[in-house]
């Protein structure tokens, strides 16, 4: 690395030419590894250049500004520390683990790989190049599937504004005249080492053809990895990529570890007699002054003729709280409103919210059920909007912690819709906006555990069996070295194979790593101009969507707004239910009209009969429902919020049932955080009051209390949250609270990091609860058909639903060919009352086509089994597998005869002219004696066709053997 003073020359040579792990499978080196290892070397500038790529440079360009941070912080501390004073003071971080000679700079950049001509690191020297690079990568990835962008030199030469080029060595005779004429004075050659031993004579051949097209050269590296260490790792990469073993790479392997970032002392010794390229790499730098900062993200209007955005929102908010308060609202709600009104317009968020009205709009003329939810989405504005049907009254939220003026960050409101009809909704945004203004965000889908063994191990050559015993065991691996050692000597490996050493070695640096994008499950950005100018747009896997290349992460770095359109299936239930009741008995209901705070609905859920129950069916709901009895609504958002990762690692759920209960006194650490804790009884349960014990009882300021905020939602990538652990208990004891509260609080914290509920979350979860409890108590057979007829979804099979609804008193009948449709349905059961009928869908491997075409031709009802083949023209195998569904009961058939009769469709065939003989007698089959089925055969055989039975429960065929009667 050098000495420490070449690290201070005034001449610095920055690296325009790298490639990070986002070129997937190539790249050796994390974006924010680039960043740190330029700090330590002094470099002042880098450009990550990803092959048709930008997903990486974000991550660089945020590191970049935590350098630039630490080396602040630093300088305050160094400042302001002195040797025999006091302690460092809270708010000032200890200086970064590695040394810092250098604040680099990012340059956003692509090396744009051609179909008919070398590759091109590209450059934009300003916004108006950044849009060219977007729109030249939307363009060749648009026109490719999924994963990959196949441009040609054309695609470049249409967009040549703002664009500086570092040509790649290759055949650039025949397009210099173009290129010239596009880019005038905007050309290089990159020349860089192969470390091969010839690399003086290749400069020499380099530099007479820039002579030769006109162009100056420009050094560069072209580095692969951060530092040395990563060639083993590079090789791996290679071999996964190419589907080979390390051993036969070959060629392909790297030959060294030269390919990584380079000092300034050590570019100076590989480009001797070309120092001229050096200084055309610092001049080309410093004429780019691009940054992501300058990105601004121009939202949609959403304003309406002469309407202005904030004068509709007014409007519209304003009609919406004489809609929720038909007898008029409380003084304190519309106090409320109007405060939020007024920081909103502060904000300028109008356009925001109105997106999100519009979209949930949408959705309610379509009759698609949505419900909000989100930081903002708990809100007075958002409540009479028709976002969520949350009142904003429940509990003691506060508006500016959702959508901050201090913070000034963008508001979040989640809107969840029924998922079998959310793609309408998401087809609904592309047609309004155009795909040239809306795409969902990527997610960055990173080596696991079990993945990153399999495919390092087989790269290095493992053998199958080794790499299923080290899966089986990854529970044991990344802590210590001693318990690693361990569990390989259980499942008979030697820990001291060099071979085995090595392979884990690489798989914990592979962890991590990307490898694809994926698409966000609904993470929306919608520009008022052109998306495709901000970031790259490309295909997504699924048909009919486009995706952008930038992860949730990246946007809210950049401040990018986004709108997340998510799916839910207990909306697709509640809906379905809605229907049904309204069809059979005539009421109409919603999410804010069902009757509040029922008492039997409440019974109900003491009880733990809560299967189906959205949020509380799991056994640990139900083990804690008993325990909590929950008699009002917020006892439901405390429910939904106690039994998750963050409350149940911090050991707060027993402390506060013994409160609730009256075993232990409410206490608070401080009037302060009494304030905060009061509503939960002096525990804390709920992701904002983590924070806000941070930021009142540990000292964090708002800035520190964002990092933290912010490390939650990356905890199971980088694991980060540990690292401020050290500085939450020391502000707690400075604060004078208990060591072992504060203990608990910060583990609490670190589980919100896996995952934890804020508040506003809990309160749009636990109307659903509420709902589907509803439901459940008042109308368990309606409940049980739509669950059966959202299906996949929740906790339990087909099979234990029907049991519970028979248990509660529900009729539920048979699929039966002549009356049974493709959903389940409800009819009339002669008593006055309503039966449950299966439908076709709970048929393994009918489709819903079939269905289709059976009931459309069934007219009078079907007679015969041969009658579904004449009529319906359904093929032999599918009325097959109605036969073994036992469907034909109602004709007097068993399953077995009517196999039999549909085997006999497929074997003979006969066609309706010919199904007599010559003298028009009909032919009689000689009947088959076929033996009865078992009741065990029929449970069997009505498990393998529909996953349930309604003869008899499989256990109970066995009771007498289980459970013999005593003398």
């Amino acid at each position: 690395m050098g000495t420490k003073s070449e690290y201070h020359e005034p001449a610095m040579i920055p690296e325009l030419s790298i490639t990070s792990n986002f070129t997937f499978l190539t790249g050796a080196s994390h974006p924010e590894e680039y960043m740190d290892r330029a700090a330590a070397l002094g470099l002042l500038a880098i450009a990550i250049a990803d092959d048709n790529s930008v997903a990486g440079i974000v991550r660089a360009h945020t590191r970049a500004r935590e350098i630039a941070q630490l080396v602040g912080e630093r300088r305050d501390w160094d400042a302001s520390h002195d040797p025999i004073g006091p302690p460092r003071p809270a708010g000032i971080p200890a200086p970064p683990s590695f040394p810092i000679y250098a604040t680099p700079r990012l340059i956003p950049a692509a090396r744009l790989v051609f179909t008919d001509a070398p590759p091109v690191t590209v450059l934009p020297e300003n916004r108006a190049g950044w849009r060219n690079l977007c729109r030249i990568l939307s363009t060749g990835c648009l026109r490719a599937e999924k994963g990959k962008c196949e441009l040609q030199l054309a695609d470049l030469l249409e967009r040549p504004g703002g664009l500086q080029l570092l040509l790649w060595p290759g055949d650039w005779d025949r397009f210099a005249a173009p290129l010239h004429r596009h880019f005038p004075h905007r050309l290089h050659l990159l020349m860089r080492p192969h470390y091969d031993g010839r690399d003086a004579d290749r400069f020499a051949a380099q530099a007479q053809m820039a002579e030769r097209l006109g162009v100056p050269v420009l050094a560069s590296a072209a580095p692969i990895m951060h530092h040395g260490a990563r060639r083993r790792l590079a090789d791996v990469l290679t071999a996964i990529r190419l589907r080979r073993k390390v051993d036969d790479l070959g060629r392909h392997a790297l030959p060294n570890a030269e390919r990584r970032l380079r000092a300034p002392a050590e570019m100076r010794r590989l480009f001797a007699g070309h120092e001229t390229a050096l200084g055309n790499a610092r001049a080309l730098a410093d004429r780019l002054r691009f940054s992501l900062d300058e990105l601004r993200h121009e939202y949609p209007s959403e304003g309406t003729g002469d309407e202005t955005p904030a004068a509709r929102l007014d409007r519209l908010a304003r009609a919406g709280l004489d809609w929720r308060y038909p007898a008029g609202a409380p003084d304190r709600v519309r106090a409320m409103l109007e405060h939020e009104l007024r920081l909103i317009a502060r904000l300028k968020y109008e356009p925001y919210f109105l997106t999100v009205h519009d979209i949930v709009q949408f959705a309610r003329s379509r009759r698609i059920l949505c419900q909000g939810r989100g930081s903002a989405a708990n809100s007075v504005v958002c409540y009479c909007l028709g976002i969520t049907s949350v009142s904003p009254e429940i509990g003691s939220m506060v508006f500016e912690r959702f959508v901050s003026e201090a913070r000034d960050e963008p508001p979040d409101i989640d809107v969840d819709f029924e998922h079998e009809r959310r793609e309408e909704v998401i087809q609904w945004i592309y047609e309004r906006y155009g795909r040239h203004r809306a795409g969902l965000c990527a997610t960055v889908i990173h080596y696991r555990g079990k993945r990153a063994i399999r495919e390092v191990g087989r790269a290095m050559g493992l053998s199958e069996g080794t790499l299923a015993a080290l899966g089986s065991q990854l529970w044991g691996f990344g802590g210590s070295a001693g318990l690693e050692e361990e569990r390989m000597r259980e499942i008979g490996l030697d820990p001291a194979d060099p071979r085995l050493r090595l392979t884990m070695r690489l798989v914990r640096e592979l962890i991590g790593f990307p490898r694809h994008l994926s698409q966000h499950v609904g993470g929306f950005v919608i520009a008022g101009d052109r998306l495709d100018e901000l970031v790259p747009i490309e295909n997504a896997t699924m048909e009919g969507r486009t995706v952008i290349c930038w992860d949730k992460d990246d946007i809210d770095s950049l401040g990018i707004l986004k709108v997340d359109v998510l799916s839910l299936g207990m909306l697709t239930c509640i809906r379905k239910a809605f229907d049904l009741i309204r069809a059979h008995h005539g009421q109409e209901w919603t999410l804010a009209t069902l009757p509040p705070e029922d008492p039997r609905v409440y019974d109900m859920l003491c009880r733990a009969d809560s299967v189906g129950v959205f949020q509380v069916e799991s056994r640990a709901q139900m083990n804690f429902l008993p325990r909590m009895r929950p008699r009002n609504f917020y006892d439901l958002v405390i429910e939904v919020a106690i039994i998750r990762p963050g409350p149940i690692q911090g050991d707060m759920v027993h402390p506060y049932i013994r409160r609730r209960n009256g075993e232990e006194e409410v206490s608070f650490p401080s009037d302060a955080l009494g304030e905060v804790l009061g509503k939960t009884l002096g525990v804390p349960l709920f992701q904002e009051q983590a924070m806000q014990i941070a930021m009142i009882g540990a000292g964090f300021s708002p800035e520190q209390a964002d990092r933290l905020r912010r490390s939650l939602a990356t905890f199971k990538k980088h694991g980060n949250v540990s690292e401020f652990r050290a500085l939450f208990m020391r502000g707690m004891r400075r604060n004078g609270y208990d060591e072992e509260f504060a203990a608990r609080c910060f583990s609490q914290i670190e589980g919100f990091g896996s995952y934890g509920f804020p508040e506003s979350h809990a309160a749009s979860f636990a109307l659903l609860v509420y709902a589907s409890a509803w439901l459940k108590c008042h109308h368990p057979g309606i409940f049980a058909c739509a669950l059966l007829n959202s299906q996949p979804m929740g906790f339990y099979a087909p099979a234990q639903i029907v049991r519970d609804a028979r248990e509660h008193g529900v009729e539920v009948r048979p699929i039966d060919i002549n009356a049974s449709f493709w959903d389940n349905v409800m009819e009339p059961d002669g008593r006055g009352g309503l039966a449950l009928r299966l439908g076709f869908r709970q048929i393994r491997g009918l489709s819903e086509e079939d269905a289709a075409w059976l009931t459309a031709a069934r007219g009078n009802g079907y007679r015969t089994v041969d009658d579904l083949w004449r009529r319906a023209g359904l093929g032999p195998a599918v009325i097959e597998r109605l036969a073994e569904a036992d469907v034909f009961a109602s004709l007097g058939l068993t399953r077995r005869e009517a196999l039999w009769q549909a085997k006999a469709i497929a074997t003979a065939r006969p066609l309706p002219l010919f199904a007599a003989d010559m003298e028009g007698e009909a032919i009689d089959e000689p009947a088959a004696l076929l033996p009865e089925m078992t009741m065990g055969e029929q449970v069997v055989e009505d498990y393998v066709a529909m996953r349930l039975s309604l003869r008899a429960h499989p256990v109970a065929l066995l009771r007498h053997l289980l459970t013999p009667d005593l003398p």
